[in-house]
């Protein structure tokens, strides 16, 4: 009987998106797997910044690219955050295979809000992935630490999504810092497949790392870029110059 309960709550377990057990979620990327001793760790906090206000967008995106795995998610932001940056776009998230029928979004107007509101939502074990959204400024160590606690007991991931590299205490199990990169060329005129920049500068098991990786929502998942691209195309129209 107990062996028949164990596989039901399994069954019920996968059926809502979530697996308690202890473990990793693999990028399926020896090169990263293998520094992050075997993927981004479950039931753990981990902190993204954006490399500078032009590249929020960019740390968005990564941050969506980790919580896709997750059948069911919240995003929690600050009101400020929503006024300057808008709410997560539906089209968008199709790109990133994050359904907006399983997303959940909550504004809060202080910053004790959003930490309280990410800690009680990580207790919910039909939540796989919780993002908080915040701007700029140091996080309170206490209810960072709260964080990490909750994540560990339910096995969700959380992800604090910072607008600026950050210099304070953590306890996140990782700290990345994340910038757009140029897109690989595309025919016609659309647009080239996502390219981020991402930098691992804090890792709880150990070393660190950059890698530029790019989404392919075909696979649903990251992969790293084959080739990298110059900052700037030369300008068409520039006379050559003869070299003595």
């Amino acid at each position: 009987m107990l062996g028949e309960l164990r596989q039901r709550l399994q069954a019920v377990q996968k059926v809502t998106g979530i697996d308690h057990a202890p473990g990793a979620l693999p990028f399926g990327i020896a090169e990263v797997d293998g520094v992050l001793g075997g993927g981004l760790a479950r039931g753990a906090l981990h902190e993204i910044a954006a490399a500078g206000e032009a590249h929020l967008a960019a740390a968005t995106g990564f941050a969506l690219g980790l919580a896709a795995p997750a059948r069911h998610w919240l995003w929690i932001a600050e009101d400020m955050a929503l006024a300057e940056s808008g709410a997560p776009y539906g089209p968008g998230l199709d790109a990133f295979t994050l359904r907006p029928e399983r997303l959940l979004t909550v504004a809060v107007g202080h910053r004790r809000d959003l930490m309280w509101a990410m800690e009680e939502a990580l207790r919910c074990r039909a939540i796989g992935a919780v993002i908080g959204e915040v701007r700029h400024g140091a996080l309170d160590a206490v209810g960072v630490r709260r964080l990490s606690l909750a994540a560990t007991q339910s096995g969700a991931l959380a992800l604090l999504l910072r607008a600026s590299p950050m210099g304070d205490a953590s306890t996140a199990a990782t700290r990345w810092i994340v910038s757009a990169a140029p897109s690989a060329p595309s025919n016609g005129f659309e647009f080239g497949v996502p390219r981020f920049a991402a930098q691992l500068v804090r890792n709880r098991r150990g070393p660190t790392g950059s890698w530029i990786f790019e989404w392919r929502d075909n696979d649903e998942r990251f992969i790293l870029a084959t080739h990298t691209l110059p900052v700037a195309a030369p300008a068409g129209d520039r006379p050559h110059q003869k070299v003595a």
